[in-house]
């Protein structure tokens, strides 16, 4: 199954976030295609690298619903993936978020 799903990535650093977007694999947990929100950031190195970073998470999002969930990081290929376990529970999460029907606007 090659399903891949659209996230957004935020490295905490101490004084501030830096966003971006990719695509997670659930088959693999690989995270790939990462872009930047801010075109500029992409000059300023890979955030996990930086002394000041705290921690990695994503979002998954369907309409205003979202689920958030741990990323790890690999520093020295500067690549982002979900652990197994993290898999296993984010596809638990996300099949509830997208088996829910829309809410009520009215």
């Amino acid at each position: 199954m090659d399903l891949k799903l659209p996230i957004t990535i935020v490295d905490e650093l101490s004084e501030n976030e830096v966003r971006s977007e990719g695509e997670l694999d659930l088959a693999s947990g690989e995270i790939r295609n990462v872009r930047y929100l801010d075109p500029r950031r992409a000059a300023q190195g890979f955030p996990a690298a930086q002394e000041d970073y705290e921690f990695t998470m994503g979002i998954l999002r369907n309409g205003p619903r979202e689920v958030e969930f741990r990323i790890e990081v690999d520093v020295l290929r500067g690549r982002y993936s979900v652990t197994p376990s993290e898999l296993l529970e984010l596809k638990v999460r996300a099949a509830k978020l997208f088996s829910q029907p829309p809410p009520n606007l009215h």
